[in-house]
């Protein structure tokens, strides 16, 4: 488990602080805890120096080391449109359920790196992953939700492979999301939407 950093990546409001903070940290805490990593103690305060006297919205990204190093980068953050509609398609690479380190953020993106370089930036703004079962699992940046007419939008389990997205958490102890397979005949079948903690949930048009 060296080698590597996990990452959170957050979006700053002056008004508002740091939206989903509390969830953010916790993830990071978790993961630490699961790979054996130090206890990041010092994230908050790391994150509150980087944006002191920010006047506009600001990407916020913190990674931490196994040697207990964090560091912390901004950017200006920019909202998409109010009528945005992600155009997204599914990737040949697969990913392999049976792989926990899936389930937590870290820098070994080379999976999600190769998925995405599969589609040229405007034949799609976000590239959708399946697993080895043909189950829907994530996208390369995002998490995925499907509006089934059942009232409650369904994201896939993390035993499918897929990281625990601080969006999909919050929509899923707001009981606004629950946890269900998605098969690739299933996408076709609902109004599918994607999402992470920076922008939120973004409609999306699947290309199959």
């Amino acid at each position: 488990m060296a080698g590597f950093s996990l990452i959170e990546t957050l979006r700053y409001e002056p008004d508002a602080g740091f939206i989903r903070l509390r969830l953010h940290l916790a993830r990071l805490t978790r993961s630490a805890r699961r790979i054996g990593f130090a206890q990041p103690v010092s994230a908050l305060e790391k994150l509150q120096e980087a944006v002191a006297g920010a006047a506009s919205p600001q990407r916020v990204r913190l990674t931490f080391d196994e040697n207990a190093t964090i560091e912390v980068t901004t950017a200006p953050f920019v909202p998409l449109a109010p009528d945005t509609t992600w155009t997204i398609r599914i990737a040949d690479r697969r990913l392999d359920s049976a792989d926990k380190l899936l389930r937590i953020k870290t820098t070994r993106r080379a999976v999600y790196e190769a998925a995405r370089a599969e589609y040229a930036p405007d034949e799609a703004d976000e590239v959708l992953m399946l697993n080895e079962r043909e189950e829907a699992c994530e996208g390369t940046i995002t998490s995925i939700f499907l509006d089934d007419a059942s009232g409650i939008l369904r994201t896939p389990p993390i035993s499918c492979g897929l990281l625990a997205g601080v969006l999909r958490t919050e929509l899923i102890c707001q009981r606004k999301a629950r946890v269900g397979r998605i098969t690739r005949d299933d996408l076709k079948t609902g109004k599918l939407f994607v999402g992470n903690s920076l922008r939120g949930l973004i409609p999306a048009t699947l290309v199959d």
